[in-house]
């Protein structure tokens, strides 16, 4: 079901659970601002319905899909599809948040997804950067693309204070942090993994970050010849990260082993020995 403008209204005085009345106490910290030079503006519209976590609805009809963040997915008509943990509770700190709120536009890479949906920043009328926000809460995780990285940095940073505050999402285990070694019972699925990189190989362009003795069998990333131009204009020296310990974003696909394809380089954070 869609939030609409006149549900908000039963915000003021329907009962909510404890996680959400936790969610709400949140809202009133600080705004999170984004650097505005990083962004071009596109617009603005008032948030009539709340979709889910990380997306809405414009009274001009557009649907936006907050650029830069994965919150807790819910089934909307997939037949099968089980809601993640703490999906409604995503979808309600959004509708806080936004919901009948003019809100900014702006852009730091890709605009429009194959959906139809803006890929967009937003802000409200007092300048809190609603995906700031949502991080800041534990309601969603940083969830980047190779052409749409503006402000992933400060994203990380902002899902780190909250992972290490286990708010959200990041007290309940679906959301844990994997080890290398148990990221083949997840494959399929979004996940973070942890790992010390056993050795960085190249072959035929493709470098491969092997987290095991048995490369047929063990965690591994994959960054294709096109995607290392990224991280060789970042300075990020893939062979380098032989021997260091890394965390990883990405689906897990089965691929000789559970391995997650890397495309830029902010999905991989070096760790501190």
């Amino acid at each position: 079901m869609l939030y609409s403008r006149a549900m908000a209204r039963s915000f003021v005085s329907a009962p909510r659970s404890p996680a959400f009345v936790a969610v709400a106490a949140l809202l009133w910290l600080a705004p999170f601002p984004a650097p505005a030079s990083a962004l071009e503006q596109g617009g603005a519209g008032v948030a009539v319905e709340i979709v889910d976590g990380d997306t809405l609805i414009l009274d001009n009809g557009t649907e936006v899909r907050l650029v830069g963040i994965q919150a807790p997915k819910l089934p909307l008509g997939r037949k099968g599809f089980k809601a993640w943990p703490l999906a409604d509770e995503a979808k309600e700190a959004l509708a806080r948040l936004a919901l009948g709120k003019r809100l900014a536009l702006s852009y730091g890479g890709r605009r429009v997804d194959r959906h139809g949906r803006m890929l967009a920043h937003l802000h409200d009328p007092s300048g809190r950067w609603i995906q700031g926000e949502l991080l800041g809460l534990g309601m969603a995780r940083v969830y980047s693309f190779r052409d749409n990285r503006a402000l992933v940095a400060e994203m990380l940073a902002l899902e780190r204070t909250a992972r290490a505050a286990r708010r959200g999402i990041w007290g309940h285990p679906y959301y844990a942090v994997r080890s290398a070694g148990e990221a083949g019972r997840h494959v399929g699925t979004f996940q973070l993994v942890e790992g010390r990189v056993l050795r960085a190989e190249t072959v035929r362009s493709r470098t491969y970050l092997n987290f095991g003795e048995d490369w047929r069998t063990d965690f591994t990333i994959s960054i294709s010849g096109r995607d290392r131009r990224l991280f060789r204009r970042a300075g990020f020296d893939l062979e380098a990260l032989a021997g260091r310990t890394v965390r990883v974003r990405g689906w897990l696909k089965s691929w000789n082993g559970p391995m997650i394809e890397v495309t830029h380089p902010e999905q991989i954070e070096l760790l501190t020995e």
